[in-house]
C-alpha cells in the first residue's frame, strides 16, 4: 500500500515525449517524485537530468539496473514503440505499476502478454490515450452518451497531420520492424482510440495504405479505412500528408449532427422529406446546454491522464484508460493493416489464431514502399504537437 507517502517514479527513454511525462508528473510535486531516468544511450539520461536540473535524479541504461536499485512505484515507458512490451513486461513482473506511450504495441500478441503481466502480478498498466482528458473530447463524448442525437449513423475522423522527409530520418522511424508501421499506428492511434472509446468497437473493417510522400520510409503515410457498425459506418485518415493538420471528428446521428471542432446542426423534415428551414432548434439548443454545462477538467492532455494514473496506484483501481483500452486501439491498427495488405474486409475482433496477431507478422508481411535511406541518432528542433497531441 502506498498510503500518502510520495510516489516514486522512474521515466524510461528520454527522448522528446519523455519530457512531456516529465513536465505531467511535475503538475504534481506534493505526491510524487522522479527519482531515476533511464536510456540506453551512453550519457542520454545524464544530458536530460542537467539540462531539466534534475540533480536529485539518478540515472541509469539499463532498465534491469534501474529496477534492481530503485525501489519504484511507477515507470513511464516513452522508448520506441518496438520496446515497450519487453520493458513493460519488465517493469511489471518487477512489482512496478507502468504508465507506457502509445502505441502499446506493434501487435497484439505483445498487448496481450503486457496485460497477462499486470494481471498474473496484481499490478496496474495504463496506456497513454491523452485525447480523452481534453475537454473538447470530453464534452463530445458526453453529448454522444446523452443519446440526444439519436442513434449514429455515420462518422468521419480524419487523424491528419504533416511531417517533412526528415522525420524518417531518426533511426527508429520508417521500418516495420523498429516502428511498428506507419501514420495509422503511430499518429492515428489517438483517434482510433478516441473512436472505440465514443462509438465502440465495430465488426468489420476495410482499409486501402499507401505512401504518398516520403521516399525515406518503408511504412504508409496515409490509409483510409471504413468501419462497418450494426447499422452505421466511421471514415478514418490517418495521414502524415495534410497540410495544416486539420483534425476533426465529426457524428452523425439520426436527430442531429455534432462535431469537434464543436459544430451543432439539427435537420427535421419538411412533409416531402427535405430539410425545413430553421431545423430543430429545441434540439439544437438542448445539445449546446449540455456542452456549456461541461466541467473543466482541473489537468488536460498528458497530465491529466498522468493525475488519473497517481490515483489509480494510491487507490488501486483501474485507471481510466487500462491496457486492454490499449489493445483495443491495436486491433483497430491491426485490422486496417490487414484489409489494406490483404485487400479484403477483416472481420473483428481478430483471433489468435491470425496470422497478424504474432509478434512480427507486419516485418513478415507488410510492403516495403520505398527503402529507409538515412538512419540517425537525434533530430534537431522540439517536438511540435500539432493541433492535438504529442508525437
Amino acid at each position: 500500500m502506498t498510503g500518502g507517502r510520495m510516489l516514486k517514479i522512474g521515466i524510461i527513454g528520454t527522448g522528446g515525449i519523455a519530457r512531456t511525462h516529465i513536465d505531467g508528473y511535475g503538475r504534481f510535486a506534493a505526491e510524487c517524485a522522479i527519482v531515476a531516468l533511464c536510456d540506453i544511450a551512453p550519457g542520454k539520461a545524464d544530458a536530460v537530468r542537467a539540462e531539466l536540473g534534475l540533480s536529485s535524479v539518478r540515472t541509469y541504461e539499463r532498465i534491469e539496473d534501474l529496477l534492481a536499485a530503485e525501489d519504484l512505484d511507477l515507470v513511464s515507458i516513452a522508448t520506441p514503440p518496438s520496446t515497450h512490451a519487453e520493458l513493460t513486461v519488465a517493469a511489471l513482473r518487477a512489482g512496478v505499476d507502468v504508465l507506457v506511450e502509445k502505441p502499446m504495441a506493434p501487435s497484439l500478441e505483445e498487448c496481450d502478454a503486457m496485460v497477462a503481466a499486470a494481471a498474473e502480478n496484481d499490478r496496474i498498466l495504463s496506456v497513454v490515450a491523452q485525447n480523452r482528458f481534453r475537454d473538447d473530447m470530453a464534452t463530445l463524448k458526453e453529448v454522444l452518451d446523452s443519446g440526444l442525437i439519436g442513434p449514429v449513423s455515420h462518422a468521419q475522423v480524419s487523424s491528419a497531420w504533416w511531417r517533412g522527409t526528415e522525420y524518417y530520418d531518426l533511426w527508429w522511424r520508417g521500418t516495420w520492424e523498429s516502428e511498428g508501421g506507419g501514420c495509422t499506428l503511430n499518429h492515428a492511434i489517438h483517434h482510433l482510440d478516441l473512436t472505440a472509446w465514443m462509438l465502440g468497437a465495430p465488426s468489420a473493417v476495410t482499409a486501402v495504405l499507401t505512401n504518398a510522400a516520403h521516399e525515406n520510409s518503408e511504412v504508409e503515410d496515409l490509409s483510409v479505412a471504413v468501419l462497418q457498425y450494426d447499422r452505421a459506418l466511421a471514415e478514418v485518415t490517418s495521414s502524415v500528408v495534410h497540410h495544416g493538420e486539420e483534425q476533426a471528428i465529426v457524428v452523425q446521428g439520426r436527430h442531429a449532427r455534432v462535431s469537434q471542432p464543436w459544430k451543432v446542426v439539427a435537420d427535421v423534415a419538411e412533409p416531402n422529406g427535405f430539410p425545413a428551414a430553421g431545423g430543430d432548434a429545441t434540439r439544437a439548443t438542448k445539445i449546446e446546454a449540455l456542452a456549456a454545462a461541461h466541467t473543466p477538467l482541473e489537468h488536460e492532455g498528458h497530465a491529466g491522464q498522468i493525475g488519473d494514473v497517481l490515483g489509480a496506484v494510491r487507490e488501486r483501481r483501474r485507471p481510466v484508460v487500462d491496457g486492454t483500452d490499449g489493445r483495443r486501439a491495436i486491433e483497430l491498427v491491426t485490422a486496417i493493416y490487414v484489409a489494406g495488405i490483404e485487400r479484403r474486409t477483416v472481420d473483428l475482433p481478430l483471433p489468435a489464431h491470425d496470422p497478424y496477431y504474432r509478434a512480427g507478422a507486419l516485418v513478415e508481411r507488410a510492403p516495403r514502399f520505398f527503402e529507409k535511406t538515412a538512419s540517425v541518432a537525434e533530430l534537431p528542433g522540439d517536438i511540435t504537437v500539432g493541433s492535438s497531441s504529442d508525437d
